[in-house]
């Protein structure tokens, strides 16, 4: 078993489409494997078994559509229209991946704690084995970050005296347009080496006998009738989106799982100008620091050069801000996250629910939609109003984002280090810290429950894996 996008092969020179396959009327099937979830954790788990010769009978249960069939009306309403049963963006074969900023990061200290489990050097050599793979179905051969060594050595510097840790990460970007056509081919690879793809079914309860696990229970995601999967092997790829589903999961069965770290924060915007330098020499900069008085773990995130703030809907009609970056349409601004890591004891041991709380509390202010406010704003102690962004260098790129004070929802002990931390970036980029920098809330990432699992991810219930985001060891597209 491989963990989540580890391992896939690519069909050189096919070009043909494949007609999804379909669940038959019965309301029961038998597979060899049966995979919960088309991100990339299910898509390359499939890929790997197939390039190893695998013949077993493979199927992925995906609760949204094709990657082709994916569409987020917002480009044409230009508001989120809070589409119905599940969010197109974050919903569908690739998950989040397919409307993402589409960036690999091509170092194993970027992204989740897979290392700590499967340890660095393996984790690099499966990073590195993933990315040729990626060139293979078309990925841009590109890679940002490598050159201007005196230009790294100069911002370097500079996030040392500010207290802060530059993490030196190649990146290859894709581009959230090239992303969907990349995985789309996956897509067709995986039809045409036989894996069934069964769209519009969300698995609500693991089938278990005597304490292994023997398949799952599946409902139409539009109505239609229930089925059972019976399956050898049962993988849980759901997620951040079903990263809760699978914490209910674990307690329930007592899976064991443990409490892990929950990330709260904000997306930063700026003019492109400000960020100039480090866009040119690193591309995306990783800035980790441990700010006064708190010292809570805080870091950059998914920087999106010339990119544009979305909007993404998970289960309950939550809203939560992220980012994207297109490799041809550009915007004047760089968005990126800032990110404060909570680690909670004993008694307390919902993370997960903690951070939906907070997400709430922020979409209950903007009456449903993101939440803006000018970093000057904050300061001054004062909410900002839609007239003080018209009139600002820095124009929003998310434009149903609402103007307010989003510090009436953040909790004090996350907004005072991300703060300070804005501060210290402000060392190592002039102009980080102006009084127009918008900040956009809730940006929340729901992979806080984390399974205990062996080195090769088997669960401590038989014939159950677990991988990917929801199984709270990853992060992104690559780790």
């Amino acid at each position: 078993m491989v963990c989540g996008p580890c391992c896939f092969y690519a069909l050189p020179g096919f070009h043909g489409r494949i007609t999804h396959t379909f669940p038959k009327e019965d309301k029961t099937m038998k597979k060899d494997v049966v995979i919960i979830g088309a991100g990339p954790a299910g898509i390359f788990t499939a890929l790997e078994m197939i390039k190893k010769g695998s013949k077993k009978n493979i199927l992925i249960v995906e609760k949204g559509q094709a990657v082709e069939n994916r569409h987020c009306p917002k480009d044409k309403t230009k508001v989120c229209v809070s589409c119905k049963p599940y969010c197109h963006i974050t919903t569908g074969f690739s998950g989040a991946g397919a409307f993402s900023d589409g960036k690999l990061s091509l170092c194993y200290e970027v992204g989740g704690d897979l290392p700590t489990l499967i340890g660095a050097q393996k984790a690099q050599e499966t990073i590195d084995y993933t990315d040729k793979i990626y060139l293979e179905f078309g990925a841009d051969e590109h890679i940002e970050g490598l050159e201007d060594t005196l230009g790294k050595k100069e911002i370097r510097i500079k996030a040392i005296q500010a207290g802060l840790k530059l993490v030196d990460c190649p990146i290859r970007h894709m581009g959230t347009e090239k992303a969907q056509g990349i995985y789309y081919a996956i897509e067709q690879y995986l039809l045409k080496a036989g894996v069934e793809l069964m769209f519009g079914y969300e698995c609500y309860d693991l089938i278990l006998e005597n304490g292994e696990c023997k398949g799952v229970r599946l409902k139409n995601s539009h109505g239609g009738s229930d089925m059972e999967i019976f399956a050898d092997n049962t993988v849980v790829a759901t997620g951040r989106r079903g990263a809760e589903w699978l914490e209910t999961l674990c307690a329930e069965y007592s899976i064991a799982h443990q409490p892990g770290t929950v990330d709260i924060g904000v997306r930063v915007e700026v003019r492109n100008e400000i960020m100039e330098k480090v866009n040119e020499t690193l591309y995306e900069s990783k800035l980790i620091g441990y700010p006064q008085p708190f010292k809570n773990k805080v870091r950059t995130f998914c920087q999106n050069p010339g990119g544009f703030v979305s909007q993404e809907n998970y289960d309950n009609d939550l809203a939560v801000v992220n980012g994207h970056s297109f490799k041809e349409l550009k915007s004047n601004n760089t968005n990126l996250a800032i990110l404060c890591s909570h680690n909670f004891s004993y008694p307390f041991n919902q993370p997960i629910a903690y951070a939906q709380k907070v997400g709430e509390l922020t979409n209950m202010l903007g009456t449903g939609h993101i939440l803006v406010q000018r970093f000057g704003d904050i300061l001054d102690g004062k909410r900002t109003w839609e007239k003080e962004l018209m009139q600002s260098n820095v124009r929003p790129t998310l434009p149903d984002a609402v103007a307010g004070d989003i510090t009436a929802a953040m909790p004090y002990r996350a907004m005072t280090n991300i703060i300070n931390f804005i501060k210290a970036m402000d060392h190592v980029v002039e102009g980080f810290a102006s009084t127009e920098t918008l900040l956009y809330s809730p940006e929340l990432k729901f992979y806080s429950n984390r399974v205990k699992m062996d080195e090769d991810f088997n669960t401590s219930i038989k014939g159950l894996h677990c991988l990917g985001d929801s199984s709270g060891w990853t992060r992104g597209l690559m780790m």
